[in-house]
């Protein structure tokens, strides 16, 4: 295996990590957001007060993409093994 389908499969595995973890850390941000505004503005300083909604939003966003994050990791794990497996082989 070349040097350049190396460094293009570790490429393509840090383009489908960022793509699956993006909307769950994005919920997460939008929500810790939205809590800090909120803290601010009543001026209550629990830390642990944003725990709950961050876990509910990304529980809630997690169920909304799951099938489509499932999609995506089957579908790369398919072609890195139909890619890798026949190289490797020297097939």
């Amino acid at each position: 295996m070349s040097p350049d389908a190396v460094i293009d499969l570790g490429r393509g595995a840090l383009t489908i990590t960022v793509m699956l973890s993006a909307p769950l850390l994005m919920a997460a941000l939008l929500t810790g957001l939205i809590v800090g505004l909120f803290q601010a503005a009543t001026q209550i300083n629990e830390q642990t007060l944003s725990f709950i909604p961050k876990l509910l939003s990304m529980v809630i966003v997690l169920v909304a993409t799951g099938p489509w994050l499932l999609k995506v990791i089957l579908d790369y794990t398919s072609n890195l093994i139909t890619d890798v497996v026949p190289r490797v082989l020297g097939a």
